[in-house]
This record gives C-alpha cells, structure tokens and sequence, in this order.
C-alpha cells in the first residue's frame, strides 16, 4: 500500500475488456513525509470508490485482489485504489 496524490483521470478508447466501466486515474506516489520521490513515476489506477482531482488516496499494487475486484482472472489490472486519506 501506498499513499498517493490524484494528478486526473485517464481516457482511453480501447482497453481491456475486464476495465471497461471503471474509471482509470493518473496517480503520483508519495513518501513517508507526503513528498514526491525523485524515482516515483505517475501510476495508473483503477478506481471504485470515486476519488478525484487533487485528493490524496490510499493505492494497492495487490495484483490478485484487483483482478478480483474488476471480476477478471486475466486482466492486466495491477493497482487500484482503496482508500480516500482524511489528511
């Protein structure tokens, strides 16, 4: 798990049939201290809990639990977001 910082959300025409329905968000990965690592690339996430712009969120990189989620044993899905922070 770890904290990130909704940058915007992703559009895509065509994607994998297991993400059609879900909204897809480009997330930057934060540090301990809530700042941006020089080696952390934006992320994209799959979310289900409606976060948006500018709110920081709580993502998973819990492969099996995300194809779980979206209802899909080969889907490419690997992050996801499960929690809105209060901060």
């Amino acid at each position: 798990m770890r904290l990130g910082l909704v940058e915007g959300t992703a559009v895509s025409t065509t994607k994998h049939p297991s993400m059609v329905g879900y909204k897809l968000l480009l997330v930057q990965p934060l540090d301990a201290r809530g700042k941006v690592g020089p080696e952390d690339d934006p992320l994209l996430v799959v979310d289900t809990i409606g976060a948006g712009h500018g709110v920081k969120v709580v993502i998973s990189n819990d492969g099996r639990a995300a194809r779980e989620l979206v209802g899909d044993t080969t889907s490419p899905v690997r992050w996801t977001v499960i929690g809105i922070s209060d901060d």
